[in-house]
């Protein structure tokens, strides 16, 4: 007959390894915290809000309106032959999931440093619960997507059965930068203030306001490493039926998984030193 004190299991935690990969069984038995912090996540976010998940469809709204004022009336920036409006929504509605989600999760450690020293869990779950929280909102904001697509009467096309792996691409980006970014924090502080300018960078090198199309043979390939012109890129050809540019996409994929390996990497090696620096 097996005792209280036999039965009792023993969880001895020692320090991962320099280059120690990312424990995905630990994270697993971890996964009713990880999904307590996102739904606690999601609820803070629009807590004491009029609009609340209004906002997840005003956000991009505005965007996609003074886009179109400045680059599509203004500007006239060619557009392959859709409506500006249409081509702006598509880029970016997946282009503010991603923009909050690496912003939040670059500084998910910093913000919930208190938690850090009391007890333990897999820290992984910092940087990963701004990425799936974020998910509502892009979900959300899908309704002002389908609207527009209704009103100009786009219909889907066989590209649309590509879209799981574009949003599953969406998601890698932002996982990997926030990962690389939060433990970076940790040492340097300068990730706060310089994550705002990076992601202004951003808008302009991705084709949010412009088409891939309009840059020139010679700086394509080094255009295309870019992720974010994969998932661009990517929402066009399933959503509006545009081709598949797969001399965006592959590379921009490549880069993705790399972005989420080091960031993994880096973010495991960085672990042992949290509790301490912070």
């Amino acid at each position: 007959m097996n005792t209280s004190a036999e039965s009792t299991n023993i969880t001895i935690l020692r320090p991962p390894s320099r280059w120690e990969f990312i424990d995905f069984k630990e994270l697993k038995d971890y996964r009713d915290l990880l999904w307590s912090m996102v739904w606690r996540s999601i609820k803070v976010l629009y807590a004491q809000t009029i609009m609340g998940l209004g906002w997840a469809i005003l956000n991009p709204f505005i965007q996609i309106i003074l886009f179109s004022v400045i680059f599509g009336k203004i500007a006239k920036l060619p557009t392959d032959g859709v409506p500006y409006v249409l081509f702006s929504t598509v880029a970016v509605i997946p282009w503010t999931y991603m923009s909050q989600a690496m912003t939040q999760s670059s500084q998910s450690l910093i913000t919930g440093h208190t938690m850090l020293g009391k007890i333990y869990f897999p820290r992984l779950i910092f940087p990963l619960t701004p990425v799936l929280a974020k998910l509502v909102d892009f979900a959300v904001s899908l309704i002002l997507l389908v609207a527009i697509m209704i009103y100009f009467q786009v219909a889907p096309n066989w590209n649309l059965i590509f879209l799981p792996f574009f949003v599953l691409l969406m998601v890698t980006i932002p996982a990997g930068v926030g990962m690389f970014l939060s433990a970076c924090a940790v040492r340097f502080r300068d990730v706060k203030h310089a994550m705002p300018f990076a992601i202004s960078l951003l808008v302009y090198t991705a084709p949010i306001m412009y088409s891939a199309s309009s840059i020139p043979a010679d700086f394509r390939i080094w255009y295309s490493l870019n992720p974010v012109v994969a998932v661009i890129e990517g929402y066009r050809a399933c959503l509006l039926g545009t081709p598949l540019e797969w001399a965006y996409i592959v590379p921009g994929t490549v880069t993705a998984i790399v972005l989420l390996l080091v960031g993994a990497l880096y973010f495991r090696r960085m672990e042992r030193v949290f509790v301490d620096v912070l």
